[in-house]
């Protein structure tokens, strides 16, 4: 006997809520209970009140990462229309979540009808770009307010967190303040759409023209607090890469005081575990200095391969105020968590300074 992986509901629309780019939230009446949820319009169609909606309540049920939302699988009685161009291999056929029941079919942008096809097909390198690698979403905003106005961003969003690029209202606040978003692997939604981290950053370079990128996983983190069993992992992963493709890789590290959690108390196990085991290229680890603890020993680990890099964090807790999006990691902001932050933020003015 097979046994269910999704809680499903079944409901009616009684509102719409706020919406951002690519996303509507609404409230769905579950018998008689509320439950606030999300749809992704580009997927499901626009909901409207009345509309009756089936539910992945899973992971709302449980609690865990998703926004307190349940999600929005189907308007069943009123499906959207199929999408302008016919379904041909000519209109693009990268399937991002591939064979799930909502695999969506993008144009990839090396793709034979891509307008970028060229420019990729010949594209080989970074020509040394930096490349600020982080762990968690939730440091892109603070990267970025190191690099300061000036140097153009592009932002590689791998797939450990949330595939749909959507989700992010840090991505929509970034709106204007980025030169674009690519999604990679199984994310998308992005400004251009990708295979791999390779071809992300290729892209980030030559299509978006960009002096930095950050990648990072989207929204959300996997974790089972174990040695390995992380999605952050794939930071490592990144690092090689960025070097593989003739970049600079710049390594961010998750630092915390504020962490309840030893494991990422000081110098995440996160960081040790990609950047020190993973990496296999050489990338310079950023240390925001002065800090106000000891992670001498955390170093060790790193120093071993990478070269520690400090970095003078004077004037940047104002360029973190200063941001356009707000800044939260765990439900800590900048005032709880400073140096999360601030060493994010010190390894984007590093990634600027190699520009010169």
């Amino acid at each position: 006997m097979s046994v269910g992986v999704v809680r499903w509901r079944s409901g009616v629309v009684a509102s719409l809520g706020r919406s951002w780019n690519g996303v509507r939230t609404l409230e769905v009446l579950v018998g008689s209970a509320p439950v606030r949820a999300l749809a992704y319009p580009a997927l499901v169609g626009e909901p409207a009140v009345g509309d009756r909606v089936l539910l992945n309540v899973g992971a709302l049920e449980m609690g865990l990462g998703t926004g307190g939302y349940a999600l929005v699988v189907a308007l069943p009685d009123r499906l959207p229309p199929d999408p302008p161009a016919p379904a041909t291999r000519e209109s693009g056929h990268l399937v991002k979540a591939r064979y799930t029941p909502l695999q969506a079919i993008v144009l990839g942008v090396d793709e034979e009808a891509s307008p970028h096809r060229a420019v990729m097909e010949s594209a080989d390198s970074i020509d040394g770009m930096p490349v600020v690698v982080a762990d968690l979403h939730s440091a892109l905003p603070a990267v970025q307010a190191g690099i300061g106005p000036g140097p153009s961003v592009a932002y590689v969003m791998t797939d450990g967190g949330a595939l749909p690029a959507w989700f992010s209202r840090t991505l929509d606040g970034l709106r204007g303040h980025l030169a674009g978003t690519v999604t990679v692997g199984q994310s998308f939604g992005g400004d251009l759409e990708a295979t791999t981290v390779h071809s992300g950053l290729l892209a980030a370079r030559h299509v978006l023209r960009a002096d930095v990128t950050v990648v990072a996983q989207g929204p959300g983190n996997l974790g089972t607090g174990t040695a390995w069993g992380f999605s952050g992992v794939a930071a490592g992963e990144a690092v090689n890469a960025a070097a593989v493709l003739g970049g600079r890789p710049v390594a961010s590290l998750r630092l915390s005081d504020a962490d309840p959690r030893p494991r990422h108390r000081g110098i995440s196990h996160h960081s040790l575990t990609a950047y020190g085991r993973v990496a296999l290229a050489p990338a310079d680890v950023v240390l925001p200095t002065p800090l106000p603890f000891a992670v001498e020993d955390a170093l060790e680990t790193l120093s071993a391969r990478h070269r520690i890099v400090h970095v003078a964090v004077d004037g940047l807790e104002a360029a973190l105020k200063a941001s356009p999006v707000p800044l939260s990691t765990m439900g800590r902001g900048l005032d709880a968590d400073p140096w999360y932050f601030l060493a994010a933020a010190a390894a984007g003015r590093h990634a600027a300074a190699l520009l010169s």
